[in-house]
């Protein structure tokens, strides 16, 4: 897989609800994942809320999006980040790099309870970025 670069959104509550709307406009494939799917146990009354969702059309957009995790603030106007992800490690590893040198790092990237090596970071012009590496098919 290429690395590829999208928008990621955040949204209040109604990942589900905005990203199905999408998908009545755009087309394509809708996968979502909740809190609960991944069993996570503090999700509690956000277990059937979304930690990843992301619609692929045929014209070759993607999108992904997510409900805001129980702990964080929601912050409107400040809800869009970029995502990086992808399969080549080193190249991502490299953007990470970069992005993350002189900005904040609120998630590290490392593996996670999902199986790919994730990270997320705010650089220098207070852009949010997501990397995601996963783990190669074999």
């Amino acid at each position: 897989m290429t690395s590829r670069l999208n928008p990621y959104i955040a949204f209040d509550g109604d990942a589900r609800q905005a990203m199905e709307f999408y998908k009545g406009i755009f087309g394509g494939t809708l996968t979502v994942n909740t809190f609960g799917d991944f069993g996570r146990e503090e999700a509690g009354d956000a277990a059937d809320k979304i930690m990843h969702s992301m619609l692929e059309t045929d014209s070759g957009f993607t999108l992904m999006a997510a409900d805001t995790p129980p702990g964080m603030e929601y912050k409107p106007g400040n809800n869009i980040s970029v995502s990086l992800s992808g399969d080549d490690a080193n190249e991502l590893r490299g953007y990470w790099d970069e992005l993350s040198g002189d900005g904040t790092v609120s998630v590290p990237l490392e593996k996670q309870m999902w199986g790919d090596v994730f990270g997320m970071c705010t650089d220098r012009f207070g852009i949010t970025w997501l990397v995601n590496i996963s783990e190669q098919q074999t």
